[in-house]
């Protein structure tokens, strides 16, 4: 699983973005954290973000 977080967050906010200092990196790794659970589709989710699922149990809870 950790794989493939590593693998999306580099493919997705890392490798899109100019990073020319760790400064910068960490200037913006809040909201790439934020914008992947809020609001990126996951495939073992069914195509919804992990904030989206977590709603969607609740509810059927």
């Amino acid at each position: 699983m950790a794989e493939a977080f590593v693998h999306t967050f580099k493919r997705d906010y890392v490798k899109v973005n100019p990073l020319p200092d760790a400064e910068t990196v960490l200037k913006l790794i809040g909201g790439w954290i934020e914008d992947y659970n809020e609001n990126h589709p996951h495939s073992a989710l069914k195509w919804r973000s992990p904030r989206e699922f977590q709603r969607a149990q609740t509810e059927t809870a």
